[in-house]
């Protein structure tokens, strides 16, 4: 018997209307499936999964079910399938291209991580908002003035860039982009961005807020009033919160 019928893989390649909430958990199943085949697992069920990931194997199934199943009743999900439909979908394997703006503390940082390169996105170059960018690069990465960012996007195949420069300057610079064609903005800047008239995704990334939900979650612990109220938030909608950040 095949596992997972043309019907249901066939459901992947459609443009569905999918839930917001259900493309940020994807990353989740990314990061676990990830673990597991690291761990040698090869199969697995939705109450394994959800037992591991601490929410309800009707959410796992629900969430799954939004892009054809992927799995089989009585045999749960092949490990090793379902994390490459999951990469296929979270644009993997799409061979995205990204530039960094800014090239202060953040933006250098953030060329050295291994997070770009672990997830398909190669970083091919770094642009500066001051004046001495000419000749420098980071990490291998070359360093570009400002001033050339419409002449290296007409030249080079760029689908991202992340917005690491002075608050003073993100809207000016979005609106480059945006103007460019780009087809995404990673924006770490604390600048609200809403360009949905427009043909690019955007995703504001508050890391202060992650920030602020952890310490107030030390503050109720530290709390002598143990007491729940209807207007409490439960642990899986803290968890959620905070994973959304990233």
């Amino acid at each position: 018997m095949n596992i997972y019928d043309n019907e249901s893989m066939g459901k992947m390649t459609e443009k569905q209307s999918i839930s917001p909430a259900v493309i940020r958990r994807l990353p989740r199943y990314y990061r676990y499936l990830c673990e597991l085949i690291a761990k040698g697992k090869t199969r697995i069920s939705s109450g394994e999964l959800a037992h591991m990931m601490n929410v309800t194997a009707s959410q796992i199934r629900q969430d799954l079910n939004c892009f054809g199943g992927f799995g089989q009743h009585g045999y749960g999900y092949n490990v090793n399938y379902l994390f490459a439909k999951i990469s296929e979908i979270l644009g993997v394997s799409a061979g995205f291209n990204a530039i960094i703006i800014g090239a202060g503390d953040l933006g250098r940082a953030l060329v050295h991580l291994s997070m770009f390169e672990k997830r398909g996105v190669d970083i091919s170059a770094l642009f500066d908002t001051g004046n001495d960018a000419e000749g420098k690069d980071c990490a291998g990465v070359p360093v570009y003035p400002i001033a050339e960012l419409e002449s290296f996007c007409a030249e080079n195949k760029v689908d991202i860039a992340v917005l690491a420069c002075p608050k003073q300057y993100v809207k000016e610079i979005a609106d480059r982009c945006v103007k460019l064609g780009l087809k995404g903005l990673w924006n770490y800047m604390g600048v609200e961005l809403d360009y949905t008239d427009d043909d690019i995704i955007v995703e504001n990334v508050h890391l202060g807020d992650s920030l602020m939900i952890m310490n107030c979650r030390i503050c109720r612990n530290m709390s002598d009033d143990k007491s729940a109220s209807d207007g409490d938030v439960s642990e899986n909608e803290w968890q959620d919160d905070k994973e959304s950040e990233f």
